[in-house]
């Protein structure tokens, strides 16, 4: 671990600092202020009787995750490479430790992150780390672990140390009593898998602290994501699998069925909605929760897409598995008019302009590469 000790109670007297360097007027004037006359490339944050800061410390946890080094290029190109740093219990690759900082972090233990938050000065944590649907139901006593406790864990490190911070939810937090055409952003959810009751929990307990702390909490429902790296075994992964699969072998065979009509969205928009969100003015806000999407379609209406564009030869067949009963569950279109609305949120990539990156993208890394 990175810390075998650390003092877990904090003295009277450096609480007594503490008030002095944070103001002493509570969580919301302790925390970084945003000037919002520039723009975000020239943002500058200030902690309160502290020295100036050009720009946020950033902290991504879970960041060898299908979003995290993206995402850490993202910010790293808004706010400098050092002052995103990448973290995960997974050990990296020569390209990832060269791109910028890296560290391990386990979610898992308080102290260490708190370590890493003092050491490093954090503004901010994008806390990535979780498993997915598929895999959370494989192993649900780790799935509670890693989504609620490692949760629990930056929450409260959030609170104790006045951050801002972002944690993704997912269509996946709705279920079968759920409205799915369209499921707006505030409605019942049920969900019947650890991974959207994970995400549930961790709405709630993010907008009560925010309530009851003043914590600068912020967390976008994400739909389905497509991105070029190879699938890691989501419900949704299947608009991934496909390219891999059918430019490579001409055929794929999905498990869902071919009428699944699911709500996606490319990486690039994705994470664009992350930092549009996380740099939005506090007043703007209406709510800590909402939805966000680009498109919604089905298997089949995918393939067409391909073979008609693309791959005139693909063959695709269905033999539906135990992820459709999780897709069935699940929103078919994603109302995301509170945050077109509040904080102007708008996509740019539809169906077909994802489905002519992900060939290119797919193509040049992977086939043509091996």
């Amino acid at each position: 671990m990175l810390l075998r000790k650390v003092t877990s109670v904090i003295g009277a007297s450096l609480r007594q600092q503490l008030v002095r360097q944070t103001g002493g007027h509570g969580p919301e004037s302790a925390g970084p202020v945003l000037l919002a006359v520039q723009p975000p490339g020239q943002r500058r944050w200030l902690s309160n009787g502290g020295p100036k800061k050009s720009h946020p410390k950033i902290l991504i946890t879970g960041g060898l995750g299908q979003l995290g080094v993206e995402c850490a290029k993202l910010l790293r190109s808004q706010y400098g490479d050092e002052s995103v740093i990448l973290s995960d219990i997974i050990k990296p690759s020569d390209a990832i430790v060269n791109s910028g900082p890296y560290i391990f972090a386990d979610i898992l233990d308080f102290k260490g992150l708190q370590k890493i938050v003092v050491a490093h000065r954090i503004d901010w944590i994008i806390h990535f780390s979780a498993l997915l649907s598929a895999i959370g139901e494989q192993n649900v006593p780790l799935a509670v672990r890693v989504n609620i406790e490692g949760m629990h864990n930056v929450l409260e490190l959030a609170k104790q140390y006045k951050l801002r911070i972002f944690v993704p939810s997912t269509i996946g937090a709705f279920g079968p009593d759920s409205p799915r055409n369209p499921t707006p952003n505030v409605t019942i959810q049920r969900p019947r898998t650890i991974y959207g009751v994970s995400k549930v929990h961790a709405e709630l307990m993010g907008e009560y602290y925010h309530h009851k702390f003043g914590l600068d909490f912020r967390c976008l429902r994400f739909p389905g994501v497509i991105s070029s790296d190879p699938p890691g075994g989501g419900t949704t992964d299947y608009a991934v699998a496909i390219f891999f699969e059918g430019l490579k072998t001409g055929k794929y065979q999905c498990y869902l069925r071919p009428d699944t009509r699911l709500p996606m969205m490319y990486i690039e928009d994705c994470l664009r909605s992350l930092l549009e969100f996380m740099t939005a003015p506090e007043e703007k806000l209406k709510r800590r929760v909402y939805n966000v999407t680009a498109m919604s379609f089905t298997p089949e209406e995918l393939a067409q897409k391909l073979v008609a564009k693309h791959m005139p030869e693909l063959h695709v067949s269905y033999r539906p598995d135990s992820r459709q009963l999780i897709a069935d569950s699940w929103p078919q279109i994603f109302d995301d008019s509170e945050a077109r609305r509040d904080w102007g949120w708008q996509h740019k990539y539809d169906l077909d302009k994802l489905v002519d990156l992900m060939v290119r993208d797919v193509s040049e890394n992977y086939v043509t590469k091996g």
